[in-house]
């Protein structure tokens, strides 16, 4: 089922592939009143406990297919609809530790119905605070 917020407990866990821990993986959810196309997907970072992980340390799984970053930015024939779960799959050998965990998402989306320049107001070389909207503490088994 889905969850009103924008960071979902359902499906966060660790990744194994040919039996080993490559990382874990988070799912985040648009809570806007419209989906954005995934060119306008903007992402910043995952933060688990303290540690960041950029772009370059993931992958996005939406509608059953993987998409990097940079092939998320370019394609703007995918729509991400508001009810439409994306995995982020973030690279961390030997995953993360059974137990209680606080994560951060930061991301937003550029609306197509304002000026480009909008694009570049969010300051993405600088830390977000924490708050309720792009932070939760997760629990993996």
């Amino acid at each position: 089922m889905l969850e009103m917020e924008a960071i979902q407990y359902k499906g966060f866990r660790n990744i194994k592939k040919n039996g080993e821990v490559t990382g874990f993986q988070v799912g985040i959810r648009f809570v806007a009143y419209r989906g954005p196309w995934l060119s306008q997907f903007r992402f910043k970072y995952v933060k688990v406990d303290g540690e960041k992980f950029g772009p370059d340390a993931c992958t996005f799984l939406l509608h059953g297919i993987e998409y990097t970053y940079e092939e998320m930015l370019q394609d703007w024939h995918v729509k991400w609809n508001l009810q439409d779960v994306c995995y982020i799959h973030v690279r961390k050998p030997g995953g993360l530790e059974s137990g209680n965990h606080r994560v951060q998402v930061i991301f937003k989306e550029i609306a197509s119905y304002l000026p480009p320049r909008v694009d570049t107001v969010l300051d993405m070389t600088e830390d977000f605070p924490e708050d309720d909207k792009n932070t939760r503490e997760m629990i993996i088994v």
